[in-house]
């Protein structure tokens, strides 16, 4: 079985992860979707809100494809956490140039820890390049419009978490 890690935040999960969920699914037989406890990050959604969000897309997308998705919270190293849910590639999107300098580092530092975890990295259609979960949360926050960038349930609990 082909296993896959997709690490993040998801601090909210976008339609941009989404898309990225789904494409990974065409290159794995499992995808763990590792959902990182950032302290420095500061979420705004709590680990097991943020972890409810992956498990609820993960339900959806499993549908519609032959992938097994699961949501797995993490606060180790990323290869590490590889190492730990048995993935034998690390999936990472990219949207912009800049994306790509900090994961050239990562990738670097990654195979000095591990040279038998790959790093693959899926280039984010074009409708979804601009969204950010700091710009979505950024928008919400002032009271913009954000339906184009998240699904309906996460944009509910955006709009209860900046408007109570």
């Amino acid at each position: 079985m082909r296993i896959g890690l997709y690490p993040g935040t998801f601090d909210p999960l976008t339609l941009g992860h989404a898309d990225i969920i789904r494409r990974s699914c065409s290159l794995v037989d499992r995808l763990v979707v590792g959902v990182a406890i950032n302290r420095d990050k500061g979420p705004l959604f709590s680990l097991e809100e943020r972890v409810a969000m992956v498990e609820r897309e993960a339900a959806r997308l499993s549908k519609t494809t032959d992938c097994e998705i699961i949501a797995h919270p993490f606060e180790n190293l990323l290869i590490n956490c590889a190492r730990d849910v048995g993935a034998s590639v690390i999936i990472r999107g990219l949207r912009a140039v800049s994306d790509f300098e900090y994961e050239f580092q990562m990738v670097g530092m990654n195979r000095s820890l591990s040279d038998t975890i790959e790093t693959v990295f899926l280039m984010a259609e074009a409708q979804h390049q601009a969204i950010a979960s700091r710009l979505v949360k950024e928008i919400c926050r002032l009271q913009g419009d954000v339906s184009k960038f998240v699904c309906p349930e996460i944009a509910e609990a955006l709009e209860q978490k900046f408007r109570g």
